[in-house]
Parts: C-alpha cells; sequence; structure tokens
C-alpha cells in the first residue's frame, strides 16, 4: 500500500500510527494513514481489517519522565 521511500509501518505494526498522513479530516477528528489506518483524534484506530482498538499508548506525565 506504501509507496515511499522509506515505507510507512505496516498496519499489524505497533508502530502504525507513525505512518504519513494521506487525508486529515480535523473537522471530523480523524486522518486516513498510508498505511490504511484510521486515526482518530482520541487516539482510536480502526485498523484496515475493520477491527477498532482503542487507546493503547502509554502517557506520562512530563515530571514523571527522567532524562
Amino acid at each position: 500500500m506504501c509507496h515511499h521511500v522509506t515505507p510507512c509501518p505496516d498496519a499489524a505494526s505497533e508502530a502504525r500510527d507513525l505512518a504519513a498522513v494521506v487525508s486529515s479530516h480535523p473537522e471530523q477528528g480523524w486522518s486516513l494513514l498510508c498505511n490504511g489506518v484510521v486515526l482518530f483524534d482520541d487516539d482510536g484506530e480502526l485498523l484496515p481489517d475493520g477491527r477498532a482498538v482503542s487507546d493503547h499508548h502509554v502517557w506520562l506525565a512530563p515530571e514523571l519522565v527522567q532524562a
């Protein structure tokens, strides 16, 4: 699906949300990524096979991140 010189992460990869945005709809709260993943503003994802993935990121408070 991806035709970039450095290919975007596959939709099955844990890094799938780092793929290039091909269509952005901020007024509706979603973006289509190069790998076919629909990324929602709440960090949920819809995979090309129809599976939904809720927010799977671990967010740390800045004061908890060690330099």
